[in-house]
């Protein structure tokens, strides 16, 4: 449980820093909106194509959301 919280945390950043919203990240990815807000609060233990997924659209790897 702590390991999501963590990477909901590490999504939630990276994606404040690339200055997008939930929903405009969801509109990237494909995903629902409420999705984002719930890996974000780590409630969801996403598969890895999901995870690559969103780092492509964070321009950054896997590994720097997963980093903890």
């Amino acid at each position: 449980a702590k390991a999501l919280i963590k990477l909901g945390q590490n999504i939630q950043t990276r994606r404040k820093e690339c200055g997008l919203t939930q929903e405009q990240l969801a509109e990237l990815c494909e995903f629902e909106p409420t999705y984002i807000s719930l890996l974000e609060r780590g409630k969801r233990n996403p598969p890895f194509s999901t995870l690559s997924t969103i780092a492509k659209h964070l321009d950054c790897k896997v590994s720097e959301l997963t980093d903890f």
